[in-house]
This record gives C-alpha cells, sequence and structure tokens, in this order.
C-alpha cells in the first residue's frame, strides 16, 4: 500500500466513520504493545527444568559438573521453518507479469535463487475459485508448488478479497451477481490507469450470501493446505485492498456503522481460526483507517498464538511498535520491496542505498521473514541487478533473519549415579523462537531418548536458556546426539542447528569433547 502521499497531506485528520455513519468507538482500539498483557504463550509440553544449576555447597545441585563441549555460530544460511527471505512469485498483480518469459522458467528463476528461502505467493478469490463447491488454482499456483517441493522451500500465501490494481471485482461471479457492492467516497490520484479508470466499491460483507462463500472458500482451503508440508503460513483475508486491512484513501467503508463493520470482521476472523488450526495465520499489523475493526483482529491473532506482518518499514510508527514488542513466540513477517540495481534507482544517500537501509531496519524490528520483492516489478533479474552490486546487505540479513540456536555451553554432571547434561542454548538471529522449541538427546539404538520443550520463545536473542537432560545409569555421554524441533500450533518442524560444528543430515549435532584444554 502507498502511503506517503497520506502522510504528506495531512490525511490523519481525515479518519471518518462509515458512509453517513457517527463515529464508533472500536472495541479494541490502538495501543502501545509494550507491557500488553496477550495472555499466555503455547503450552509448553513435557517441560524441562531450566535451573537454577548451583555447583556448590549449600545448594549443590549439579556437584562437580564441568563444561565438557561448546559450539560456535555458523556463517552460513540456516534452513528453518518461521525464518527466511522470501522470494515472491506474485504480488499485487495476478497473473504475474513474466517479461515474455515461459511462466514456469519465470518461477524457477526466483525459486532457485540461493539466498531466498521461502516462497510467496498471492492471487484474488476469483483466480482460485470459479463456482460453488470446488477450488481452480491457475497454472501458476501449481507450477510454484511443484518447485517448491523440487527446492525444498514453502510456500506463504495471500487469498485476496478485493484489489484496486485488477479491473474486476475480487469476489468471484458467482458471489458478485448475489451480493450488493457499496461504491466508495472520495478519490484517488494515482499513476496507475487502472486504479484510476476503476470505479472502487467493496461488497457487503455482511451479506449472508457473502458470509456462506467465504465461509466455503476457508473450509476448501483449509482442506487442501492446512497443515500442508509445504505451507508455511497463510495471510489473514482482510478488508479492502489486497485484503491488507483498509481502503485507503477513501473514507468510510460499506457498513451502515462501524459497529456492523466491526462485528462483521471479527466474526470472519473467527471462520478463519476456526479452519486454519494448524497452518499460521498472519494479520497486517494495518492501523484501522477504515474504522473495521483491525485492532481487535490483531488481538485474537496474538491471543491464538497466530503471526503479524507488516507492509511497511518507513511509514507507520504504529506498525513498527508492535512488531518491536510483540510476545517472543509471535513470528513477525515484513514485506517491503526493494529497489533494482539501475544506477538511478539506488538512492545513494551517504554512500548507503536504500536497499541497504531498509534491509538495516528490518532487522531493527526483530524479523523472522524479509521480502525479495521488486514492488510492481518483480523477477530474479531485478534481484540480482542489485545483488551483483550489492551483495553485502543481503548476505548478512539472509544470515541473521529469524532465530538461530544452538547449544553453546554443555556441562556434563552425575548426580546420584545418574548422568546429566546441562546445555545452555543461545539464539544468533535477530528473533525469538517463534514456538516452542523441543529438545532431544538420543542414541542411534534409542536406548536414550531425553526430550523436552524450553519455555515458549526461548532461547532469546539475548541471553542464554540452560536446560537439564537425565540420562540412564552408564551412559557415556560422548557420541549422543540433540536435535531440535519447532513446535507451533501443535505441529513440529525439525530445527537445523546454527552453529559452526559439523551438523549431521537430520540437523542433528554429535555430542563430543571439543575444548581443546
Amino acid at each position: 500500500m502507498n502511503r506517503r502521499t497520506f502522510l504528506k497531506t495531512g490525511g490523519a485528520a481525515a479518519l471518518l466513520a462509515g458512509l453517513g455513519a457517527k463515529p464508533a468507538r472500536a472495541r479494541i482500539p490502538a495501543h502501545n504493545w509494550e507491557g500488553s498483557n496477550f495472555g499466555p504463550g503455547p503450552e509448553v509440553k513435557d517441560r524441562l527444568y531450566q535451573g537454577p544449576f548451583p555447583q556448590y555447597a549449600p545448594e549443590e545441585f549439579l556437584p562437580g559438573s564441568d563444561v565438557v563441549m561448546a559450539t560456535t555460530p555458523s556463517k552460513d544460511i540456516v534452513l528453518n521453518y518461521g525464518m527466511g527471505l522470501t522470494v515472491y512469485i506474485s504480488g499485487d498483480y495476478w497473473p504475474p507479469q513474466t517479461k515474455g518469459d515461459p511462466l514456469e522458467k519465470y518461477c524457477e528463476d526466483l525459486i532457485s535463487l540461493p539466498f531466498a528461502q521461502k516462497i510467496y505467493i498471492r492471487l484474488n478469490w476469483r483466480d482460485i475459485q470459479k463456482q460453488p463447491g470446488k477450488l481452480d488454482f491457475p497454472e501458476g499456483w501449481k507450477i510454484t508448488f511443484d518447485l517448491a517441493r523440487r527446492y525444498n522451500k514453502r510456500v506463504g500465501f495471500r487469498i485476496m478479497l478485493e484489489n484496486p490494481d485488477s479491473p474486476e471485482l475480487g469476489a468471484p461471479d458467482f458471489v458478485t451477481q448475489k451480493v450488493p457492492y457499496v461504491k466508495l467516497r472520495g478519490e484517488w490520484e494515482t499513476s496507475s490507469e487502472i486504479r484510476r479508470a476503476k470505479e472502487h466499491k467493496m461488497p457487503r460483507y455482511d451479506h449472508p450470501e457473502y458470509q456462506a462463500a467465504f465461509r466455503e472458500l476457508n473450509a476448501l482451503l483449509a482442506a487442501e493446505l492446512n497443515g500442508n508440508p509445504l505451507v508455511e503460513y497463510m495471510d489473514t483475508m482482510m478488508y479492502g485492498f489486497w485484503g491488507e486491512g483498509h481502503t485507503w484513501p477513501f473514507d468510510g467503508h460499506p457498513f451502515p456503522d462501524d459497529l456492523t463493520a466491526e462485528r462483521t470482521w471479527i466474526k470472519m476472523m473467527e471462520t478463519q481460526l476456526e479452519f486454519w488450526t494448524i497452518t499460521p495465520l498472519v494479520t497486517n499489523t494495518q492501523p484501522d483507517w477504515s474504522r473495521v475493526g483491525n485492532s481487535e483482529m490483531l488481538d485474537r491473532t496474538v491471543r491464538s498464538h497466530n503471526w503479524l506482518r507488516t507492509d511497511t518499514i518507513f511509514i507507520e510508527n504504529t506498525q513498527i511498535e508492535a512488531l518491536s514488542n510483540r510476545p517472543p513466540w509471535i513470528a513477525a513477517i515484513s514485506e517491503v520491496g526493494m529497489t533494482t540495481g539501475e544506477p538511478d534507482k539506488l538512492h545513494i544517500v551517504d554512500g548507503v542505498t536504500y536497499n541497504e537501509n531498509l534491509i538495516a531496519h528490518v532487522m531493527d524490528v526483530g524479523a523472522n521473514y524479509w521480502s525479495l520483492w521488486n514492488w510492481h516489478n518483480i523477477s530474479a533479474k531485478n534481484i540480482l541487478g542489485y545483488y551483483e552490486k550489492y551483495p553485502g546487505p543481503i548476505d548478512e540479513i539472509a544470515r541473521r533473519i529469524g532465530y538461530r540456536v544452538r547449544p553453546s555451553w554443555i556441562w556434563h554432571f552425575e548426580k546420584e549415579g545418574y548422568p546429566g547434561l546441562v546445555m545452555g542454548f543461545v539464539n544468533d538471529g535477530i528473533a525469538a523462537v517463534p514456538g516452542v522449541l523441543r529438545v532431544t538427546v538420543f542414541s542411534d539404538d534409542d536406548s536414550v531418548n531425553a526430550s523436552g520443550c524450553l519455555d515458549a520463545g526461548y532461547p532469546h536473542p539475548r541471553g542464554v536458556r540452560q536446560a537439564m537432560f537425565l540420562l540412564p545409569k552408564g551412559t557415556d555421554w560422548q557420541g549422543l546426539k540433540v536435535k531440535a524441533e519447532l513446535e507451533v500450533k501443535g505441529a513440529r518442524y525439525p530445527v537445523n542447528w546454527a552453529c559452526r560444528q559439523p551438523v549431521n543430515a537430520d540437523g542433528s549435532l554429535t555430542l563430543k569433547a571439543n575444548l581443546g584444554r
């Protein structure tokens, strides 16, 4: 969304209510996130004992314990669920603008980028459904998922309910023929020919036919994609343009009053939460310009342990505040368009390119994901055109994005005849763990299998989180392996340790004395 003109014209004073309606206070108004009580984090099953671990009298809980192994940070890109640089197949436009390339080559050139860890695709509702009771995905969607499988990269996606960059209405014809649309009030001064020519209007989302079709859409999508191993997350379908939660720069909304708008979107949020029980929903932190209940949608997102996203990094301080102070177990997706490498697009100020500047600010908010995306000009050539001139910023964020966990210290001890290990886990990334980290110490023959979880969100990007593992009597700790898994909404995903020491093919680490003392 381009809201830069909004700031220049002082449009913040023009926050109006629904068409002809009196203002109504949102149920959950925007508020500072720091210190806000969003409820408990995800359930921690099999919680590991996480200290304290005194070694000396009078407590002497772990007498004689000693550090026997240590790890150091990896310098490589680490591929894990819940993090990564995300290459876009499509953004606001569908079908993709391939500049004459065959669609499969266009997609593969993007997906095969070595620093791209995830894939993102965005389509209009009418692009995936033509008739009730059945989805009909376009060829580009199928190619994207086939390539995701081939390159071992998961896909995030959004279904846009309405789109100002499409000449057609967003919903399928079988919906638009039954549901009234209301013309929005105001004008859009824009360079886009489609946006200027289009009569911008929104459906009565509260209409029974729309609600029924929306519920069926979620049911059909979830039956195929909820918990699908190729799916990383789904963007929450929200009100208005691109499904972002607004119809800026137009005043009001299509509802008779603000309360109806808010109640409708709370219901639509609950519908999505009902069906998307495994795959995370990612809700835009969009300020509630259109007064449709965005604050309550965000609140329910966080309380249900789903995730957040923002489509800006340089405009709205409220979005920056939300991402910066989110609960540690909540992932954050940052969508910010890059420039190409063309000299007149670099915008170098004080020796810093625009892309380097935005990358630094994405890291400032501790993002889990960042978009490899040339806004309205998507191509691998454009991404590489910048990267080949200035590889440093992209290489840095590719190696810092999200969480990068490892067992930094490993202590060995014996207590009442039982050997054990205490591990000090650290996180070299910029975000906390977006869920619950399960750690397992095991032997190849399964005679040793000690497993449990850290508290939700740990380890954080600063500090050490220690946890204890008791082993069977007579166990030699050397040669055992330690692995990690991320638990999100009841699903488990393998985690590769982000350490410089060699890890096994399954991402686990073989324990051995390595301090050289």
